[in-house]
């Protein structure tokens, strides 16, 4: 066994900027690391922090004045450009562990210059996203090499989910299936929690008197919203439908959602959208108090919110793909509600029965307090028992010492 005397973990976000799993995942991750062994994270951003335990650097981007290209290419080349300037700074860890596409340029030249295994962890994968191009436009072609080339030097790759591994070695068949571990994301089981405060809710326009069902999320083809959304005219005239839902991918999906919201919200009440990105606190409490939290990804390699509502004792509704049904069991903590894809794309067969799939299985959740109570108790205990960040930070050393 390889002694570990310090970690170095490469990522795009890190706190305050944090928008996604991935970012979360990170967050706390170090937090529990930082506990076993000193930690060293180089991220996105201006952070700078010199605890001697959890060192964080930022790095800045591209200057944009320097920049004379289609403005979709933009994030490939600068994630790129930061990659550089993070391989290329003094390392002393033991081993230097990359988080997304982002930064897996970074983590492979790290290898090179210093000499240190490459571990990183696949919390999505570039060719089972292929709607990106309508975002990054031909730059998702780097974004897929620079996946690629990490994938294939890394030392060791950790899948977030069974399901995960199974897509890397599906889609990169040249892989050892020896080097593809299965390590769950996790949740901090004290900060979320239950919390009966409503202030946040209030302030916003819900009526905490009143059952709603919760999205969280970013407005992207990913995490399926629109279909939600579509489906909201079959839910319960007396189930709130409460849309944290913010940061479009795209100006077009950002059109879509405002126009498809509107439509629907002409001939029924209490369909509040919240645009903006709440601080944490303010997500638990909307996660505490809903009757039901509904995740319809097309595609969700684990879906850390999944975890958090379930943390929060609220009952789930989501689609089963992914790495989903290996958080949410289904009669005991929620719902799943079957997705056929059509054939190598992540569009549903039936976009119409999907969306009425989601709205039964919400109806059925928030119409029945004996069910939705044995889903609420069960899912914190699943939580407590399966996803704690202090197992997932040993059994992450753990692998760091394999190699």
């Amino acid at each position: 066994m390889t002694e570990i005397n310090k970690v170095a973990l490469f990522t795009n976000e890190y706190p305050p900027h944090v928008y996604g799993g991935a970012g979360v995942h990170v967050e706390y991750l170090s937090r529990e690391l930082s506990k076993r062994v000193p930690v060293e994270v180089r991220c996105f951003g201006e952070q700078d922090v010199q605890d001697p335990r959890l060192r964080v650097k930022g790095y800045g981007p591209w200057s944009e004045a320097r920049v004379n290209t289609d403005p979709r290419f933009g994030g490939a080349l600068d994630a790129m450009y930061r990659s550089l300037a993070m391989a290329k700074d003094t390392l002393d860890a033991s081993v230097v562990h990359a988080h997304t596409w982002y930064v897996q340029f970074a983590g492979f030249m790290a290898k090179k210059l210093w000499g240190v295994p490459f571990v990183l962890t696949t919390h999505s994968l570039e060719p089972l996203r292929p709607w990106k191009v309508e975002q990054l436009g031909n730059a998702y072609h780097l974004s897929t090499w620079i996946e690629k080339n990490g994938i294939y030097d890394a030392d060791a790759i950790i899948a977030v989910s069974k399901e995960t591994r199974n897509d890397v070695l599906r889609c990169f068949p040249e892989v050892d299936p020896d080097k593809v571990h299965v390590i769950h994301n996790g949740i901090d089981l004290n900060q979320y929690r239950k919390s009966p405060s409503v202030e946040a809710l209030v302030k916003r326009g819900v009526d905490p008197e009143k059952p709603y069902v919760l999205f969280v999320g970013r407005v992207t083809r990913q995490k399926g919203i629109i279909h939600l959304v579509k489906a909201i005219p079959q839910i319960d005239p007396s189930i709130q439908v409460v849309l944290c839902a913010g940061a479009p991918d795209t100006p077009e999906i950002g059109k879509e959602m405002t126009e498809s919201v509107e439509a629907v919200s002409a001939n029924r009440p209490g369909v509040i959208w919240i645009r903006e990105m709440l601080p944490r606190e303010e997500v638990i409490q909307f996660y505490s108090n809903a009757s039901v939290f509904c995740c319809p990804s097309v595609y969700e390699p684990f879906g850390i919110i999944n975890l958090e509502a379930m943390a929060c004792e609220t009952a789930v509704v989501a689609s089963a793909v992914g790495g989903i049904p290996e958080v949410v069991v289904p009669e005991e903590t929620g719902l799943l509600v079957d997705l056929e894809l059509k054939p190598g794309t992540f569009d549903p067969v039936n976009p119409a029965q999907f969306s009425a799939g989601l709205a039964a299985a919400i109806n059925r959740v928030a119409l029945n307090p004996a069910l939705r109570e044995k889903f609420e108790r069960k899912g914190r205990r699943r939580v407590e028992d399966h996803f704690s960040w202090t197992a997932i930070a040993q059994r992450t050393l753990d692998l760091y010492k394999t190699l």
